[in-house]
């Protein structure tokens, strides 16, 4: 509706301006400009001449536009999880939050952004997560744009444990600067246990846009601010203690491995998961592991420790079991145990120059070998104590439909056992599981929600399941869901392991949804059943022209299982595909896999 001069306090001239001007304001613009008159109401106009501040610029009167932007990169979910609650705060505080993956994000909306706010992790050796590969190609290529309006903060997840600790927040928070964008506040860097240092940086990032930003628009009631309202009160920091249902193994007597199918309860605690979640559950320390520590460093195992940034106590032995992590070495780690120790000879192991030295040293060592190694025996418990890494959850992929099995969640976990500078190692939750936790136990666990690997939305869409081992889990709760929801769409899987005979994990369930239709076709490959090493990726290149078919179809494609080799095998030879049967250019396949993964038609769940 245009103003009139005779219902308005315009002269004729202003109102022709304002004609012209309103009409083509996009919403935010008309949320920016409302909030910058409040916030001039109660000031003093300004005098002849002089302009308004604009929206970005670095001074106390500034007034900054209310729209924030939340980018998350995230493999596991933990970057999701957080960019979700900061959305809720900034909601809360009436800013107009736009939330979204880096990969469903369009980088040439960048230059048009005011405020950003990228929470990422580092994935494998330094890279990015998946969904986070395309925006993170772009920003660091000659077609990103200059960004002096832009004012930016970057929350970085890594593990200490990796040498490119928190690499992908580090070089978007780098590059952003090179652009010409501000920061908001400074980057912070997370390690495993990353609750309180990312709680701090989101208060700081929520109070610096508060500080400058123009006064808040209404609050509705949608969006991430209200999402909560069902969610379950049992989280990452209060998790929920689940029955043990089941606990099988899977693997035939013979088998060099021992793979467990465990069955836990839900019920009562309202947690809700899909298929291509994760369940995390907080495992135990190893007790021998914790006996031999104690006895090595003279310890009281019944001696009063401070477990938690409370201060509260528990005994050592206690503390030691359920909440420090004793068996991964980490750079900062040895970097205060050698401030603790100065004699040691530690301080010369991390010193600047030795770090090909240092990787070699923390490289399948722990705590034990440590402090033998060192010899560290002197510095007290308590000491000791509060230079360790909180025990993080292990994050397992759900094995299970929730509509298959209402309120309860199923897991598929290899147990791990291995010899390493003359001792017996443990994986600490895989051998908790198969050696200490009987039917009737309970377990600290919650969900990790993961929407980087989901079923596709239209159940008619196609699917190529690549899972070798324990990577088939997913599979199982795919399957298990379009059983139940009647998905008529196309499934193939490709399952691999070592030997037919006591390996084919869940060949039974396979085999009943072949002849039931649910499952279309399955392909397998046991490596230690022939003279020649068969895997999936050489099943994938047999069936080329069928895969490539189904490509052509518009089929998604699912890779579950270890990054470092298989995942990198079953890409090359997705690629090898697309040259062989589409007459595609390495540079054309490469294009074409990236556009899948922009189109969420290529997901993996790697580790």
């Amino acid at each position: 509706m245009e103003l009139q001069v005779t219902n308005s306090p315009f002269n004729q001239e202003q109102v022709e301006l304002l004609n012209r001007l309103l009409p083509g304001l996009t919403d935010a613009q008309r949320i920016w400009l409302s909030g910058y008159l409040s916030a001039l109401s109660g000031a003093a106009a300004p005098a002849a001449g002089v302009t308004a501040p604009q929206a970005g610029a670095a001074s106390n009167t500034a007034v900054i536009s209310k729209d924030v932007t939340v980018l998350f990169g995230s493999q596991t979910g933990n970057s999701h999880g957080l960019a979700k609650k900061l959305s809720k705060k900034l909601e809360e505080g009436g800013f107009q939050v736009s939330l979204s993956s880096m990969s469903d994000f369009k980088p040439n909306g960048l230059k048009k952004l005011q405020n950003l706010l990228i929470l990422v992790s580092t994935h494998g050796e330094g890279e990015p997560p998946d969904n986070a590969i395309s925006f993170h190609e772009f920003i660091n290529s000659k077609r990103a744009p200059q960004l002096e309006g832009l004012r930016y903060s970057v929350l970085a997840l890594g593990d200490t444990s990796y040498e490119f600790f928190c690499q992908t927040g580090k070089d978007f928070d780098n590059r952003l600067e090179e652009l010409g964008g501000k920061r908001l506040t400074p980057r912070v860097d997370c390690d495993v246990d990353f609750d309180e240092p990312a709680a701090e940086w989101i208060n700081q990032v929520v109070s610096s846009l508060s500080e400058t930003s123009a006064a808040p628009a209404a609050v509705g009631g949608t969006g991430a601010a209200a999402a909560g309202a069902t969610e379950s009160e049992y989280s990452r920091t209060n998790p929920f203690r689940a029955e043990i249902l089941e606990n099988l193994n899977l693997n035939g007597r013979g088998s060099d491995r021992e793979t467990r199918h465990v069955e836990i309860s839900l019920e009562g605690s309202n947690l809700q998961y899909e298929p291509g979640d994760s369940l995390a559950v907080y495992p135990e320390n190893h007790p021998r592991l914790v006996d031999e520590l104690i006895q090595e460093m003279g310890w009281q195992a019944d001696e009063l420790v401070v477990f938690n940034k409370n201060g509260d106590k528990q005994p050592l032995r206690d503390a030691l079991l359920r909440h420090f992590e004793i068996t991964v070495l980490t750079k900062p780690l040895l970097e205060q145990a050698a401030k603790l120790a100065p004699n040691s000879g530690l301080k010369e192991l991390v010193e600047a120059g030795r770090e090909q030295e240092l990787r070699a040293y923390v490289n399948e060592r722990d705590l034990l070998d440590l402090v033998q190694d060192y010899s560290l025996k002197g510095v007290s418990a308590n000491e000791f104590v509060a230079i360790l890494r909180k025990l993080p959850a292990r994050l397992y992929s759900i094995a299970s439909s929730p509509k298959a099995y209402p309120d309860e969640v199923h897991i598929t976990v290899r147990t791990v056992r291995y010899e390493s500078h003359g001792r017996n190692r443990y994986g600490v939750c895989s051998v908790q599981l198969a050696e200490r936790v009987q039917i009737g136990e309970k377990l600290p666990v919650y969900i990790q929600q993961n929407s980087s690997f989901k079923l596709p939305e239209n159940p008619d869409t196609p699917i190529i399941m690549i899972g070798p081992g324990t990577g088939v889990a997913p599979f199982r709760a795919f399957l298990g869901e379009r059983e139940e929801t009647g998905a008529e769409g196309k499934t193939w899987l490709f399952y691999g392991d070592q030997h037919f005979s006591t390996d084919f994990l869940y060949q039974i369930e396979w085999q009943r949804w072949l002849k039931d239709g649910v499952l279309t076709r399955l392909d397998v490959a046991f490596s230690r059943d022939t003279d020649r090493k068969v895997y999936v990726q050489h099943r994938m290149l047999e069936k080329s022209k069928e895969l490539y078919s189904w490509l052509q179809e518009g089929a998604c494609v699912y890779v579950c299982g270890d990054e470092k080799k298989m995942a990198h095998d079953v890409h090359a030879t997705l690629a090898a595909i697309l040259e062989q049967e589409g007459g595609l250019s390495p540079e054309e396949a490469a294009e074409y896999l990236s556009r899948m993964q922009q189109q969420k038609r290529y997901q993996r769940d790697v580790y």
